[in-house]
């Protein structure tokens, strides 16, 4: 719901905004977010093979896809703090620049919070018989969780870069 509220008041201001952004914003650079885009998509599809893994009761197979998706997860923060170090606006610059870090840094706390539960399934998952082909539902959470944020991305790409 809060996503959503951002999202409707990102599109209310650029609606009643005669420029948008607004003149002198400068433009944002597509490369480094692009590749952040792949990641988390790919990180969605690395995530579903732990979930497959698991469902075979291959405990060793879930871990390795739940940390290539924590490596995938913190690669995107770090390249999301590299963009943010050196954009050419501020947080208080204008009305987009404070939209554009309230929507990202929103995303990328959605995104720390989920290496978090990925860490936590993986670090319980060293607990012989605590994850199997039949209790399996800290994995299903977790990955549902992670799909989620990698749709929210999607939709935040395409508003702040894209449109």
């Amino acid at each position: 719901m809060i996503f959503l509220g951002l999202f409707t008041a990102y599109l209310t201001f650029r609606s009643v905004t005669p420029v948008w952004p607004p003149a002198g914003t400068p433009e944002l650079e597509l490369w480094l977010p692009g590749v952040n885009t792949i990641i988390l998509i790919a990180s969605s599809f690395v995530i579903h093979k732990a979930d497959v893994a698991i469902k075979k009761n291959d405990v060793a197979g879930l871990r390795t896809w739940f940390l290539a998706t924590a490596l995938m997860g913190a690669t995107f923060l770090a390249g999301q703090a590299y963009e943010y170090f050196h954009l050419e606006f501020g947080l208080t610059t204008n009305l987009f620049a404070s939209t554009f870090y309230v929507l990202t840094g929103f995303h990328g706390l959605h995104v720390a919070f989920g290496l978090i539960l990925i860490a936590a399934v993986w670090w319980r998952s060293r607990k012989e018989g605590h994850y199997s082909s039949d209790r399996h539902f800290g994995v299903e959470a977790a990955e549902l969780y992670w799909h989620f944020v990698d749709v929210v991305w999607i939709l935040l790409f395409f508003l702040l870069y894209l449109l």
